[in-house]
């Protein structure tokens, strides 16, 4: 077989999928490992049993594994398991524990000096409406845990904060009894969410809500649109990437009056609307960090 400059030569080493669904970042991951002739071991979390006595090594799991399940919980008990035993898992037990809760990720961002929205936590109702006060209307609430843009709302004035904390005290949910609560940043209808992969921006895109909606979630039906790659925006990017841990990031900002603001850095990444907007091949780029780290 000819080696082209996308190839490399033949590498005995295996890599394990850890998933429990199937998406197109999935299968593409797949065919992108399959290319570079790794040996590719995909495994559904939901039929594990894992013996936290048993030993787990390389033969097992091989020299990388890549964490890929949308359960922030499933995933991270997952890494916690395999890391406990000396596996190398992306992304790590550390920085998808951060990640996947809004308010340790703010704290990480702070600590690093990387632009963030003004953000506080309460734990009651009295105090989430003394701290709307204090940041100011409009404001976001939104919980500490969750993905996709649920159970994120606009608070434009005090009456409908107090519905919204009402509402959350009534159904009946420790996590939402956390009050997690921003800023709404001056910015266009749009965000820009960039992709790091290891210690590198692969690309960065735009995603622009719908006429009359808010969030700009892709599974919301925010387009995606190439982003330039400037310098405020790529040294804001690897910064936050690294003030989580590194690893494979996407980082979500916002264009404000004063710059570049991170409002999210997200783990267990999704990439088909880059990838569709962008043409870049970000599968390739992630299989290559894994073969990249597995050497070290």
């Amino acid at each position: 077989m000819k080696i082209g400059e996308s190839e490399i030569p033949f590498l005995p080493k295996k890599l394990s999928i850890i998933f429990d669904r199937t998406r197109w970042e999935e299968k593409a991951l797949i065919k992108a490992a399959r290319r570079k002739r790794l040996q590719t071991e995909l495994i559904d979390a939901k039929t594990l049993c894992l013996d936290v006595e048993t030993r787990y090594d390389a033969k097992t799991y091989g020299d990388v594994v890549l964490q890929r399940c949308i359960s922030y919980f499933r995933g991270l008990h997952v890494t916690a398991v395999l890391e406990k035993n000396g596996l190398s898992v992306v992304n790590s037990f550390d920085t998808s524990l951060v990640c996947g809760n809004k308010l340790l990720t703010s704290l990480a961002l702070a600590k690093a000096k990387v632009p963030t929205p003004k953000t506080c936590v309460t734990f009651t109702p009295e105090a989430a409406l003394e701290a709307m006060d204090r940041i100011g209307y409009p404001a976001v609430i939104k919980p500490v845990i969750g993905s996709w843009g649920r159970l994120i709302a606009p608070v434009n004035d005090r009456a409908t904060a107090e519905t919204i904390l009402e509402h959350r005290e009534q159904m009946n949910s420790s996590l939402l009894q956390i009050h997690y609560i921003q800023e709404m940043v001056n910015r266009p209808p749009r965000d820009i969410r960039t992709i790091v992969v290891g210690d590198r921006v692969t690309v960065s895109i735009y995603r622009s809500a719908p006429a009359g909606v808010w969030r700009t979630n892709v599974a919301l039906g925010a387009t995606t649109t190439p982003c330039p790659i400037t310098g405020e925006l790529e040294d804001v990017a690897i910064r936050a990437a690294k003030a989580v841990g590194g690893g494979v990031l996407a980082v979500d900002s916002m264009e404000s009056p004063d710059g570049i603001v991170v409002h999210e850095v997200n783990s267990t990444i999704e990439f088909k609307g880059a990838a569709a907007a962008t043409g870049v091949d970000i599968a390739k780029k992630i299989i290559e960090y894994l073969i990249e780290i597995s050497k070290r």
